[in-house]
């Protein structure tokens, strides 16, 4: 996964990082980019913040860090949401991202 198409913002907060989601997927996990988000396919429906919860799930087991320390800002009802990461380092995040890219090219 090429990190240089991210688009992430480092803020007192936290890292605002824009993700772009597909549900109702085979399994869950990130699959590349889109237009500067990171793609994440979940099995969950779009329905009742089904989908919304299994995100913030996921990266919170991918990124070992508490599911309450990931927020979405802005999206709730959309593929494309913005979402705030707290207590996790840029450099972190890209080399918890780094594995996959990996996979990708193997």
């Amino acid at each position: 996964m090429n990190d240089a198409g991210l688009k992430i913002r480092e803020t007192s907060a936290g890292l605002e990082i824009r993700i772009h989601v597909l549900s109702r997927a085979k399994r869950n996990e990130i699959s590349g980019t889109y237009n500067g988000a990171l793609k994440i396919n979940t099995t969950a429906p779009p329905v009742d913040d089904a989908a919304n919860q299994a995100v913030i799930e996921y990266l919170s087991k991918l990124f070992g860090i508490p599911k309450s320390s990931i927020r979405i800002l802005a999206g709730t009802k959309s593929r494309d949401k913005t979402l705030q990461i707290s207590g996790l380092s840029l450099r972190v995040l890209l080399d918890s991202l780094a594995p996959l890219d990996r996979s990708e090219h193997e």
